[in-house]
């Protein structure tokens, strides 16, 4: 058994943090919480024993980081100068996809998912589609790439949902793959569901779910052999969704809808799902999205480092989307930015101000991120949940004289200083106790980019 004490504490259904909170952990799970009285003496019924680890600042659940493209950790600072759009990024991602195998995606995987633990997230959705050689040909291990970013993950001390992801055209009207394209297919859905029922993590911070890559990539008639595997499995779906508008005129001139009215005629909504994105919805798109009750995640620090545009995240809110936040290419790897960026960029697309609380953005960093990556059990300081915690200081120089509830205002991954997995400490001090993240980046990216 553990038990920290933390100067404040944010738990469920409270508004703003509760402060001096006795926090037990054992067998990686929270057994008890209790709120001690003003001034730390302990409440009726409550022991503070001398080895309670003390945290100061605000301890939070562990944040979910719910979209990863974990090679893309490999681009940031050398993408971001020129002109140019999301086709023009993609040229240079693609670089970088095909120089990578097994060896060096586990370095660079193992490097990027640290650094995401030094910014206090504790589990990722790393939405995969790296499948095979860069000539396509499968490795004699057909899931090799898979189980390298399990490994990476183990390593980092992270939990892991693998998104597999369905990639088998290149445009909407069926164009084959072609150039490093060609490792991310299997041929077809029914032999890439034959695949992915092969892989099995032996460790169990690790767990499989499904993607279609998009809609120019699973053809029209295939997208539902994804959407029914996902679904017979019970794991969770994910989709990029209408990036650009430029995906949204190609499906209509092929298919005559959106992507989003594609995806719901061939059963691909619903509560396990999660679209990426969704950045250029209609009204008609809102509404099938929240009347399903399928799940957004927002990227804003990449859909505008990609200048894709501001999605209406209030209104996929209203409509009954749960949000929940990623990363994606790791421009900055910063949820706190992320959450914040919510709500500000709505400010910019609205020319008005206070579109979510506070606690709506600790939601959609937390226990709604891990709902969307099939961990129901995991974001929340409440008992029985897994002992997740992030603590962040607040008294750095960013956030000296902020008051707890305006963490997500102010504090950026900088002021993690300790990281908790499954009762496992990951961090300490503002320091990966097992990983040197600024040297195991250098080098992998140096392997790649070089």
């Amino acid at each position: 058994m553990n038990r920290w004490l933390a100067e404040y504490a944010w738990l469920p259904e409270h508004a703003e943090p509760t402060p001096d909170v006795l926090i037990e952990t054992d067998g990686g799970r929270i057994t008890a919480i209790a709120p001690l009285t003003a001034g730390g003496r302990p409440a009726a019924g409550v022991e503070v024993l001398t080895d309670a680890v003390r945290l100061p600042g605000l301890t939070l659940p562990g944040l979910a980081n719910a979209h990863s493209h974990a090679f893309h950790r490999a681009l940031r600072g050398r993408t971001h100068g020129g002109r140019g759009d999301f086709w023009s990024w993609r040229d240079g991602m693609y670089e970088v996809a095909a120089r990578l195998d097994p060896d060096s995606y586990l370095a660079l995987a193992r490097a990027t998912y640290a650094e995401m633990a030094l910014a206090g997230i504790t589990c990722v959705g790393e939405f995969h589609y790296l499948h095979h050689g860069p000539d396509g040909r499968p490795y004699d291990d057909p899931n090799a790439m898979s189980a390298a970013l399990v490994e990476a993950a183990a390593q980092a001390g992270v939990r892991l949902t693998l998104l597999d992801a369905c990639y088998l055209t290149a445009t909407v009207d069926g164009e084959p793959l072609a150039g490093p394209q060609r490792r991310f297919g299997d041929g077809d859905a029914a032999r890439w569901a034959e695949r992915v029922g092969a892989f099995r993590p032996e460790n169990d911070h690790a767990r499989v779910g499904a993607a279609i890559h998009s809609v120019r990539a699973v053809p029209a008639e295939q997208l539902a052999t994804v959407a029914n595997l996902a679904e017979r499995a019970g794991v969770p779906l994910h989709v990029h969704l209408s990036e650009q508008p430029a995906e949204n005129d190609a499906c209509r001139a092929v298919h005559g809808c959106t992507p989003t009215r594609l995806l719901a005629d061939h059963g691909a909504l619903g509560r396990h799902t999660t679209a990426v994105h969704a950045t250029h919805p209609t009204g008609a798109d809102l509404a099938l999205l929240g009347e399903s009750r399928t799940g957004v995640c927002l990227c804003p620090t990449t859909e505008r480092d990609l200048a894709d545009g501001i999605g209406p995240a209030r209104r996929m809110a209203e409509a009954g989307s749960p949000l929940s936040l990623g990363s994606d290419s790791h421009a900055v790897v910063d949820l706190f930015e992320e959450a914040r960026a919510v709500e500000l960029d709505e400010r910019l697309r609205t020319r008005r101000r206070g579109h979510f609380s506070p606690v709506e953005l600790l939601t959609a960093a937390t226990v709604a991120g891990h709902t969307a990556l099939g961990w129901a059990d995991a974001g929340r300081l409440a008992v029985g949940d897994r002992a997740d915690l992030v603590t962040v200081r607040l008294d750095s120089a960013r956030t000296a004289g902020v008051p707890p509830v305006g963490a997500f205002f102010a504090a950026t991954a900088a002021d993690v200083s300790h990281v908790v997995v499954d009762g496992r400490p990951v961090v300490a001090e503002g320091r990966h106790l097992t990983v040197d993240v600024p040297a195991e980046l250098r080098t992998s990216i140096e392997r790649v980019t070089a």
